[in-house]
């Protein structure tokens, strides 16, 4: 299980923000974030939520409980008019074992068709 100090410091800096920053964002001092990047304390869990909001993380990704980044409510989002993030998954779940591997391949090959042509652009 991963330290929440070091789970908060990545997402801070995956959003580009100094300690500072994020102290004047959340309304809390520079010594206060310190401190939860290095687990010298823990945020309440008011305090936790705000963190979670922030970064658009469930709080067990941030206490490092879960490798699950995204909040419920993003699974509510529609892909296609028909289906939502939530049914694809359940789908892919209900398959057999070898047709969930397959349907990997198949993003990752999509993935890597996308990522080629944004490098041409």
């Amino acid at each position: 299980m991963r330290e929440m100090g070091e789970t908060l410091a990545t997402l801070r800096k995956e959003k580009g923000l100094g300690q500072k920053q994020l102290a004047a964002l959340l309304n809390m001092s520079v010594g206060t974030v310190s401190n939860y990047e290095n687990n010298v304390h823990s945020p309440d869990l008011a305090t936790l939520c705000r963190l979670a909001e922030f970064f658009h993380v469930t709080t067990d990704y941030l206490l490092g409980r879960s490798g699950y980044r995204c909040p419920p409510e993003v699974l509510n989002q529609y892909i296609t008019p028909e289906y939502t993030a939530q049914d694809i998954v359940n789908t892919v779940l209900s398959m057999d074992s070898v047709s969930q591997i397959a349907v990997l391949h198949y993003v990752n090959y999509v993935k890597s068709c996308a990522e080629g042509q944004a490098s041409e652009k």
